[in-house]
């Protein structure tokens, strides 16, 4: 057998200097006759040439790809989101001002009503009288009692088991042992509406949660509330309610406190909890937009309540407060505002001095 692999490549390397060839059965069967190591060796360093390296190339790609997948997914989250409130913001600015046969704009909110603060007379609404629930609008009066209390504001408090939300599930960037100012748990609380900071700032107050509630109810009697009642400082239970009306009034008391005024209305605030900043934003897109001067205001949203919105904001120089209740649809009750201000706007400061016939609030 040596005789014969050695008498076919003496021959193979006669014709090849001659010019000639093996045929290609004949080129196979010599090379797979030959020396087993030397075929092992040669696949070897060809495979280091031609596997080897572009395998390491072909690593380097799929690395290069996943990296790519990665950066190119993350900005299509950013994309996304800028996306996202761009269109909140053009869905809310072009809502479109259809007027009734009586000539008054068409709105998605069940109640409302709006009134020139300066004057109380009404210049819109419907269903004022209507009882319903508020959600985080109550978050407006916790500020309030919160304020009255004259408790420190410096003085860090904590949040615990107490302030988690058993009734709706809701989640909250605060986790538990998260200790704060009760500054910074009243500037979430009406910024973001932070359900744990609200919490958290009623079970801080002398004589714990019961007696904070017990003194959101005598606050509402005392600026003349008598359709509002209140059983928890958060807003999650829909036993907290109140009407057009009296949401009006209790907005124009809540603009008298300056830090209510300033919390309200911060568009976004980062806050150091643990090693981590969290960005905070305000639940109201409109707090952001150079087409609104907004002194105060709070959103509210449960199943039971619809979303909520109230502020004060001011219209060709005069203080204007808008009550929003159960409006139906993810951009409905800033939506209902913009009409409104629309609407105002196109009849001019005359529209904002004539009462429409109820009486003073």
């Amino acid at each position: 057998m040596k005789f014969r692999n050695l008498a076919i490549a003496m021959i193979s390397l006669a014709m090849m200097q001659a010019g000639w060839s093996l045929p290609a059965a004949a080129a196979t069967r010599a090379a797979a006759s030959g020396s087993e190591g030397t075929a092992t060796k040669t696949v070897k360093k060809s495979s280091k040439r031609s596997v080897s390296a572009p395998a390491k190339k072909s690593v380097k790609k799929r690395v290069s790809r996943k990296a790519a997948a990665h950066h190119h997914q993350a900005r299509r989250v950013k994309v996304s989101l800028r996306h996202d409130a761009a269109a909140h913001d053009a869905a809310v600015n072009s809502a479109p001002l259809q007027l009734d046969a009586a000539g008054l704009p068409h709105l998605r909110s069940t109640a409302f009503l709006v009134m020139n603060q300066n004057t109380g007379h009404v210049i819109l609404e419907k269903k004022s009288d209507s009882v319903l629930p508020i959600a985080s609008i109550t978050k407006l009066m916790t500020a309030m009692v919160v304020l009255d209390g004259g408790q420190s504001l410096a003085e860090e408090i904590t949040i615990s088991e107490g302030d988690i939300d058993t009734l709706k599930g809701t989640g909250s960037r605060l986790s538990l042992g998260t200790r704060l100012s009760r500054e910074e748990m009243l500037h979430l609380a009406l910024m973001s509406s932070e359900n744990r900071a609200a919490s958290s700032l009623a079970r801080h107050y002398p004589g714990g949660e019961a007696a904070f509630v017990a003194a959101m109810n005598v606050k509402a009697r005392m600026i003349g509330l008598t359709d509002t009642h209140f059983s928890d400082p958060t807003g999650l239970t829909p036993a907290n309610v109140s009407s057009p009306h009296d949401l009006a009034r209790m907005v124009s008391a809540a603009s008298t406190y300056p830090l209510i005024r300033e919390f309200s209305t911060t568009s976004e605030r980062y806050v150091q909890i643990g090693s981590r900043v969290h960005r905070f934003g305000n639940t109201n897109s409109l707090v952001r937009s150079p087409d609104w001067e907004i002194g105060v205001q709070k959103t509210g949203y449960i199943r039971e309540a619809g979303r909520c919105l109230v502020m004060q904001a001011w219209l060709m120089s005069q203080p204007v407060i808008f009550v929003l209740m159960d409006s139906e649809g993810r951009y409905s009750r800033t939506a209902d505002a913009v009409r409104i201000k629309k609407w105002l706007e196109a009849a001019g400061p005359q529209r904002l001095a004539v009462a429409t016939g109820k009486e003073n609030i």
